[in-house]
């Protein structure tokens, strides 16, 4: 470290979970089921201490999770990074199936966005018109 440097200060579970939008209790569980990539440092008195690229890769753990990637393969990837270099295949494989499922999700909901707007547009025109009644009307 050059004098230039400031030292990074250790964070706080609660620092984390503010900066992750994670919960105190989503960060225990996701060192319990060895998500993180190193383990967490602790102080004397057993206070969890967590350092900005713990941070950095929890963000990307949320956005994996948020996206729908199933627990063991995010176990999976966590394992394989904490192993090092050599298996950035099957890394990639993983990453490369996660996002065909995304783009598949992505796809679906398009596709129904579309069926929704045309419903809408049915509906707006009828009540603008003041024709709405009898519209998928099960007494009719």
């Amino acid at each position: 470290m050059t004098t230039s440097e400031t030292p990074v200060e250790p964070l706080s579970i609660g620092q984390v979970a503010e900066r992750t939008g994670l919960s105190v209790h989503a960060l225990r569980f996701y060192e319990r089921e060895g998500l993180l990539v190193g383990p967490v440092h602790r102080t004397s008195g057993g206070r969890r201490r967590y350092s900005p690229f713990d941070v950095d890769w929890l963000l990307i753990c949320v956005k994996l999770r948020e996206s729908g990637m199933p627990l063991a393969d995010l176990q999976r990837f966590a394992e394989l990074v904490r192993q090092g270099p050599g298996n950035e295949a099957e890394r990639l494989g993983l990453l490369d199936a996660h996002r065909r499922r995304v783009d598949a999700q992505i796809q679906a909901l398009e596709e129904c966005r579309s069926v929704i707007a045309w419903k809408v547009g049915v509906y707006a025109e009828h009540l603008a018109r003041g024709e709405a009644g009898g519209l998928w009307d099960p007494t009719a």
